[in-house]
């Protein structure tokens, strides 16, 4: 059983995510901590409708670190298709190669050792740590965090950067660590909260399990004292030239010439930007006589 001290939001919202849980493929029992630690890279800034057909894909092809450690890294920037931001792709090509170098093959359990892994900051390595080995630590994604700002604090939303005060808060409202297992559910239960109900723009305070704790909502709902950030234009941007130049590469098993890519881009100019971005990056090889192709 829980403490007794423990806060009656807890019990509260584990009831509710044993109701509400979506069925996600990453959450299974038979998940591996590699399979946690893959769905984790490929959801920072992307929603989960645009993770899960190639999450399969991902994990049929390259099941463990050994898997894609083995590939080469342009086949996991092909396979990473239009998900965004490629670089992850690479990061956990070179967090698989760290895996199979330094750990046997095998995700590590440790906090200090997932953190030091490419690619993976305190984010990532404390969400692998509880969702994939049932660890207590305070997982504070976006979700999360607008959550505890508004249940803990009654503002809208949180600050920029996590403080110390917000893990702080975070780590005291996680049930004890006699009972891993419950702090771990509750985590996932906070995050799965954020993305339903308490979401950004339109929380669904009505449906909210623990609405009566809120803060937030017991101050009547003061707004946030910072102006909303205004969505990132994307068409006509070096983002876009990028995403095409790789889109080509991708589509093509051997070497592309500028001259194929600059059809598909009229700016000679940007498009020289973007290529000479994606080969800084990583993202890009070049070779001789103008011709381009993903790293090997």
């Amino acid at each position: 059983m829980p403490r007794s001290a423990e806060s009656p939001l807890v019990g509260e919202l584990l009831a509710w995510f044993s109701q509400a849980a979506r069925e996600l493929p990453w959450r299974e029992p038979a998940t591996t901590p590699w399979g946690v630690l893959v769905s984790e890279v490929m959801l920072q800034q992307t929603p989960v409708a645009r993770v899960l057909p190639l999450y399969a894909d991902w994990l049929t092809r390259w099941p463990t670190p050994a898997a894609l450690a083995a590939a080469a890294p342009g086949e996991a920037v092909r396979a990473w298709g239009r998900l965004g931001y490629p670089r992850r792709a690479l990061r956990l090509h070179e967090a698989a190669t760290t895996i199979v170098e330094r750990h046997g093959g095998d995700v590590p359990d440790d906090l200090a050792a997932l953190r030091a892994l490419p690619g993976v900051g305190d984010y990532t390595a404390a969400a692998v740590a509880v969702f994939a080995f049932r660890q207590r630590h305070a997982v504070l994604d976006t979700n999360v965090r607008r959550v505890l700002a508004r249940v803990t604090t009654g503002v809208a939303g949180p600050r920029s950067a996590v403080t110390v005060d917000e893990r702080n808060a975070a780590d005291k409202l996680l049930p004890d660590a006699e009972f891993p297992e419950r702090a771990a559910t509750f985590s996932v239960a906070l995050m799965e909260l954020g993305a339903l109900i308490c979401r950004a723009r339109v929380p669904d305070c009505a449906s909210c399990p623990i609405a009566r704790h809120c803060a937030w909502r017991l101050a009547g709902y003061p707004p946030p004292s910072s102006p909303a950030r205004r969505p990132q234009r994307y068409v006509g941007t070096d983002r876009q030239a990028r995403g095409v130049v790789l889109a080509i590469l991708r589509s093509h098993t051997g070497p592309v010439g500028r001259s194929r890519i600059q059809v598909a881009w009229a700016d000679d100019v940007q498009l020289a930007r973007a290529i000479d971005g994606l080969v800084a990056d990583g993202l890009v090889e070049p070779l001789t006589r103008g011709r381009f192709q993903l790293p090997t």
